[in-house]
């Protein structure tokens, strides 16, 4: 656990220092957000903040190596895996990098995305099997884990783009999906007395403190944008660490939950898939709302408007930085309490999460109306 604190700490601090010269290369290449009707920020911002994170990731991945547990405990097959998902991440940053200087078209986008993905299916980096509740397992031809892998990276890529609306939300939101991640991988293989250096937990608690880092930059007042240099990276090795699990274990080694039952929340739920979608039900659920909303309206799905989950908090009395905090406890309640519910089970284990599912929607619907002014309240 020392090693991976360390991870953390390094990509927290690199991707900060960092930021400072993607601030200034954004500024001498136009890099810049321009004020828009549908945006929240009123006087134009850099982008560029994904160099500052890749460089965090980078430094992190690096030291990983040198590092004797996190290198040498879990065999030949964890930093492998993590470089391959590293070298994606460069190429789809540099996708990001073009986007944010040029504005380059969204099939442009998509293409640089799906190369990306083919990048990692390519070197192995896909989904082998499902296991299930009972020993049941779900092998997967070489073409099944193909187009899984490519539709899971693909679509959480363009999930995490689609919430960045607002300062510090997307960085906040995958900052917490990977620490949750981080924790289901590493609580799954001490549970299962499995090697507890792995590279999902490597990539999660690296991506967990890149986003850590760039944070202090993006929250509101935001110095620094992530741009779709940011939000494609991070994106991307989430999903990417997620696929990963599946290529370090056979499924008999991670079967096990800390009761000494199957790992699964329900019997029909599957334990490797459901943390990595549980983590990013938020902004999956944007995504989905987004495209119905538009295609119902005649226009491209790729359209932009202002009507995301981030933007109807602002609506409903939500400061911009406590919609931001909003959407963050909603990611933490979701992604740590559905990789706890997999992992464990007991009455405390529902009553945790039912507390606090309460507190967060009070705090969502409750607290506008109260920091209304009194008159507002009444008329309403």
């Amino acid at each position: 656990m020392r090693e991976y604190a360390l991870v953390f700490l390094v990509a927290a601090s690199i991707t900060y220092l960092l930021t400072v010269i993607a601030r200034e290369i954004a500024l001498r290449t136009g890099a810049v957000a321009r004020v828009r009707d549908r945006d929240v920020h009123d006087e134009p911002i850099p982008y560029m903040g994904g160099l500052a994170m890749l460089g965090g990731i980078v430094a992190a991945y690096l030291v990983a190596r040198e590092l004797p547990f996190i290198s040498q405990a879990g065999g030949p097959f964890v930093l492998r895996d993590a470089g391959v998902v590293v070298v994606a991440g460069i190429l789809i940053c540099a996708v990001g990098v073009l986007d944010d200087i040029f504005e380059i078209d969204a099939l442009t986008k998509l293409g640089g995305q799906v190369l990306a993905a083919g990048f990692l299916i390519g070197f192995g980096i896909r989904f082998y099997y499902f296991p299930s509740s009972g020993g049941t397992v779900f092998a997967l031809d070489p073409a099944q884990g193909a187009l899984l892998t490519g539709f899971v990276v693909v679509a959480t890529v363009n999930a995490v783009n689609f919430i960045d609306g607002l300062d510090g939300l997307a960085a906040g939101v995958v900052g917490i999906g990977a620490l949750a991640f981080f924790f289901f991988s590493y609580q799954l293989t001490s549970i299962n007395s499995a090697p507890r250096a792995t590279a999902p937990a490597l990539l999660a608690i690296a991506l967990a403190g890149a986003c850590a880092g760039f944070l202090p930059h993006n929250v509101n007042p935001a110095r620094l944008f992530m741009g779709d240099s940011g939000s494609m990276l991070i994106g991307l090795m989430l999903s990417a660490s997620a696929v990963t699990l599946s290529g370090q274990f056979d499924s008999a080694d991670i079967s096990r939950d800390g009761s000494g039952g199957t790992a699964s929340l329900l019997p029909t739920l599957l334990p490797l898939l459901l943390p990595p979608f549980a983590i990013l039900v938020v902004p999956m659920l944007d995504l989905v709302l987004a495209v119905v909303r538009r295609t119902r309206a005649g226009r491209s799905p790729f359209a932009p408007d202002k009507q995301h989950l981030h933007h109807r908090l602002l609506e409903i009395g939500h400061s911009q930085r406590r919609a931001a905090f909003i959407m963050w406890l909603w990611a933490a309640l979701i992604g740590f309490g559905t990789v706890t519910a997999s992992l464990y089970r007991g009455v405390w284990v529902w009553s945790a999460v039912g507390v606090c599912t309460l507190g967060v929607v009070v705090l969502t619907f409750v607290v506008p109306i109260l920091h209304r002014p009194a008159a507002l309240r009444v008329e309403g």
